[in-house]
């Protein structure tokens, strides 16, 4: 069942890359206690990701510091390495965008937001969506009706639903 508005985020170890080489969070130690934006996505380095999505959070990444977001995390079914790169390339990092790898999409299924399309050789992703968590509970989300747009999920549209 896909979680919804209200509903406890499910807890989740995902993967990044630190100073030491790949190391684990729990989702749960992100969230507690704070405001966190969660925007999820197919994979680093495809179109709409890459041209749309992370360049709506790095242009508006003020103006969520300005209503109390702790933290902007985008959640990838990909490997902390890739991640990284990624980050990197777009200006995320340098933005203070937390890149977090959910490399079995084990987070993404717990979501209820899983999909796999062979033909494009997307197996095991996630759809594209935004949403707000303020102590572990979503209080804001925004789903896309299909991977391939970046309306609803996109920092300006979260802004406004906010």
């Amino acid at each position: 069942m896909a979680i919804s508005v209200g509903d406890t985020l499910p807890d989740a170890s995902l993967v990044y890359l630190g100073d030491e080489g790949p190391a684990q969070v729990q989702l749960s130690e992100k969230t507690k206690g704070r405001k966190v934006v969660i925007f999820a996505l197919p994979g680093a380095y495809t179109g709409v990701c890459s041209t749309a999505h992370v360049p709506s959070f790095v242009r508006t990444k003020d103006q969520f510091d300005a209503k109390g977001v702790d933290e902007i995390i985008c959640i990838s079914v990909n490997d902390p390495f890739v991640l990284k790169a990624w980050g990197e390339s777009t200006g995320a990092e340098k933005a203070g965008i937390t890149f977090l790898g959910d490399a079995e999409a084990e987070f993404t299924k717990a979501m209820g937001r899983d999909f796999t399309a062979p033909p494009a050789g997307l197996i095991n992703r996630s759809k594209r969506y935004a949403m707000v968590v303020e102590d572990g509970k979503v209080t804001v989300l925004q789903e896309e009706e299909n991977p391939g747009m970046c309306d609803v999920s996109g920092g300006e549209a979260l802004l406004e639903a906010m």
